[in-house]
């Protein structure tokens, strides 16, 4: 019994003495967000991609997502999402596409956090053979405030 005992007070002590990190407030912070859609015949595809980025006294962090969804009744379909860090900057790609007897759907979103600027674009494209094609581009930017 005062084996056990101990191993509990030992337990209950570590728990107990664990280091509690207190929230810091962003001195400047941003968000950015792109999406976009496109279909024809019995395809569709649609990319998004979205960034935020906080600056505290410590330095800044960022978080990056992006997607991608295809779909087609009869054809073929792929969606890819690549994600790459590096010192410098944080970058996201997403791609969809659809493809059914030269009809087609497609959709790509590009974001990225460098520096203080956050940005993304987002194009898409249908078309459907011997119609004209329909293109889509879409881009913000946020630049992070002063501190």
């Amino acid at each position: 019994m005062r084996k056990l005992l101990s191993m509990t007070a030992i337990v209950l002590a570590a728990a107990l003495a664990g280091t509690s990190a207190q929230a810091q407030d962003c001195n400047a912070a941003g968000t950015v967000g792109s999406a976009g859609s496109a279909s024809a015949g019995g395809t569709s595809a649609s990319t998004l991609g979205t960034a935020g980025a906080c600056a505290t006294d410590d330095g800044t962090t960022a978080s990056i997502g992006s997607a991608g969804s295809a779909a087609t009744a009869d054809g073929k379909a792929r969606s890819q999402t690549k994600v790459n860090e590096n010192p410098n900057q944080l970058k996201a790609q997403s791609k969809a596409q659809a493809m059914d007897n030269g009809t087609f759907s497609k959709s790509q979103t590009k974001t990225r956090v460098k520096g203080d600027e956050l940005q993304s674009k987002t194009r898409t494209m249908s078309h459907v053979p011997g119609e004209k094609p329909v293109k889509s581009t879409t881009e913000n930017t946020t630049l992070l405030p002063a501190q």
